[in-house]
């Protein structure tokens, strides 16, 4: 066996910094922890080719005495930590006293700082590890941090890092979680020169989001909002606007970005049913638990963490976000293209009214000349602009008065004639659904208030079907006339068998027939119609996804009972059908999305249709 020797301080420093220091990213989250702990209320971080030539961190914390700043570039060295039981609550980010010390190992670091009560701030310059200057400077109160050169001394790390620009992604990767994670501060990414990123640190959380995440994003988002022991809050996309990618999904624990499996699947489990298969949220969730019951210092990047509990708190977001979805969750809107016609001219929401009130009482004087040809008839208009007419000046202010009077006039003559005319047709309610027909035997078109409504008639019965279901404990049975024997793959088989109790929750009656068979004694009453052996065979499949808990595989029993017993698409289904189809989907917001998470309607808007015919603007 080799000589076991000592190895060299330069050397294990050299590889403690390089647990701590991967990339300019790095550098970048460990320096901004810092000055967040530091109470600045703005941090500014600027980066040259990447963060590789060049880091600048800038704040206007507390700053650090200069009898303390070479203590702070030791390893180890922390204001933070004091005891053993502080380890049981640690609220700050920097704790762990590595992030100068490991910086400063493997590049060369110019500090400068001072704190508000003194004269003079201090000057220090480190490369390397090696001390190379330290005086009195005249600073503004904070802290600024300049890292050049990132592993100039360390070659063979240097060749591990990517291109500058995937280098200046991740250092902006790292800034984004940090901005949303604290909005209370105002941040700026500058990017060779260039402002790229910036937030108003006004303590909105909506506001960061705004900012980081763009505009697209923030404006499908809901809130949410969760108090107990443990704290939930934070903004998620609604079920509409999932995306295909998990890269919009942020969670933060007491501050801190951290990367949590039960965290993120108690989110995914709460959109079930209301998203499309494949796609993703999006969400910014702000977890607030007591310190005692998280481990931080899991991973020497301090990103993913360790919960004492970790049902508890699927639990506490599962809730937290379904119930933000359910009462915060809106029908999409659709927005036409607003490109205005060829010779229509566009007029203001007022002019609208005052002309359309105009027409109304005032239409234009048109004369009839006398002509021997009455097939060739000329009209003649004035052409005097409407509102600068003499006798419109005249009566204009009373258009409102004789508005009223006319429709007092006719009230009264409608109430003395309906004395003897029985019964009275009943008036239309504001707020009530009226049906106004269907289109490519798909889709409803109705009308409630300043809104159109188009309806996926399969969706919206898919989904009250799937309601139905979730509601009852046991479904409804419908016997067979005739038992069918269904034969099964053995892999269908054994899924159908060793789960006939979830089955026969949903309607089904069913036995081992033997030699891979089933014999169906019943389905589901809204199934008595359908093809039994393509129902068998869909459930089976559905029940084949191995450690799956039993309401989800449940569910995806529920999913097809709903879609074969729905109304089909492109089939023709009866007028009064279709009106007490529309009427219950615009009067229950549960009935949002389809099993499979597609939406059930669209709005198109009465401001929205004027907008577009050029009638407003």
């Amino acid at each position: 066996m080799p000589k076991i020797n000592l190895m060299p301080k330069e050397m294990a420093e050299l590889i403690a910094a390089g647990e701590v220091v991967e990339r300019p990213a790095s550098v970048v989250k460990e320096l901004v922890e810092n000055s967040i702990d530091a109470d600045a209320k703005h941090i500014t971080v600027e980066i040259e080719r990447g963060g590789i030539l060049y880091i600048r961190v800038t704040d206007d914390g507390c700053g650090i005495a200069a009898e303390d700043v070479k203590t702070a570039f030791l390893r180890h060295a922390t204001s933070k930590i004091k005891s053993a039981d502080d380890l049981d609550k640690i609220s700050s980010l920097g704790f762990r006293g590595e992030a100068l010390a490991a910086t400063a190992i493997v590049s060369k670091v110019e500090l400068f700082t001072r704190q508000e009560t003194d004269t003079f701030g201090t000057r220090y310059v480190i490369e390397g590890g090696n001390e190379v200057l330290f005086e009195e400077n005249g600073c503004p109160k904070g802290t600024t941090v300049i890292v050049r050169d990132i592993f100039y001394n360390t070659p063979a790390r240097m060749k591990f890092l990517k291109r500058d620009i995937t280098e200046g992604n991740s250092v902006a990767a790292v800034f984004e979680r940090v901005a949303l994670s604290h909005p209370e501060i105002a941040f700026k990414l500058i990017r060779d020169g260039k402002l790229v990123l910036s937030t108003s640190g006004d303590g909105k959380l909506y506001s960061a989001i705004y900012s980081i995440l763009g505009r697209e994003i923030a404006s499908t988002m809901i809130p949410v909002t969760a108090q107990s022991d443990i704290s939930v809050n934070g903004f998620i996309c609604k079920p509409a606007f999932c995306r295909k990618s998990r890269a919009a999904q942020y969670i933060f624990l007491n501050g801190r970005y951290v990367q949590s499996n039960t965290v993120m699947a108690a989110c995914e489990q709460a959109y079930k049913n209301s998203a499309m298969v494949g796609k993703y949220p999006s969400f910014v969730i702000n977890l607030t638990v007591p310190f005692q019951t998280v481990d931080v210092n899991v991973h020497p990047a301090k990103i993913q963490v360790r919960f004492s509990d970790e049902k508890l708190i699927f639990n506490e977001v599962y809730s937290a976000v379904k119930n933000a979805i359910i009462g915060g969750d809106t029908r999409p809107e659709i927005k036409i293209a607003t490109k205005t016609p060829v010779g229509f001219t566009k007029m203001s929401a007022e002019e609208y009214t005052q002309q359309t009130i105009a027409e109304k009482v005032y239409p234009k004087t048109i004369s009839f000349p006398k002509t021997e040809n009455r097939n060739q008839v000329t009209f003649k208009a004035d052409t005097t602009p409407f509102f600068e007419r003499e006798d419109v000046k005249k009566q204009i202010k009373t258009v409102d008065i004789d508005i009223a009077v006319e429709e007092e006039e006719k009230t009264e003559n409608e109430i003395s004639k309906t004395k003897a005319q029985e019964p009275i047709e009943k008036p239309i309610i504001e707020n009530e659904a009226k049906y106004i027909g269907e289109v490519f035997s798909t889709y409803i078109v109705a009308e409630m208030g300043d809104s159109i409504y188009l309806i996926d008639k399969h969706a919206a019965h898919e989904r009250m079907n799937f309601n139905r279901l979730k509601e009852n404990a046991k479904a409804e049975s419908q016997q067979l006339l005739m038992p069918q024997n269904v034969r099964l793959s053995r892999e269908e088989f054994d899924a159908v068998i060793s789960n006939t109790a979830l089955l026969e929750k949903a309607g089904f009656e069913l036995e081992d027939f033997g030699n891979g068979s089933v014999l169906i004694r019943a389905v589901p009453a809204m199934l008595c119609a359908e093809d039994v052996t393509d129902m068998i065979v869909e459930a089976a499949q559905g029940l084949l996804t191995k450690g799956a808990p039993e309401s989800e595989k449940l569910d995806k029993i529920y999913h097809t009972v709903a879609c074969k017993a729905a109304i089909k698409g492109g089939n023709i289904t009866g007028k009064t059908e279709l009106e007490a189809l529309a009427k219950k989907v615009l009067a229950d917001n549960s009935i949002m999305y389809c099993p499979h998470g597609r939406p059930v309607a669209f709005k198109i808007t009465k401001k929205e249709l004027e907008k577009n015919f050029g009638r407003i603007q």
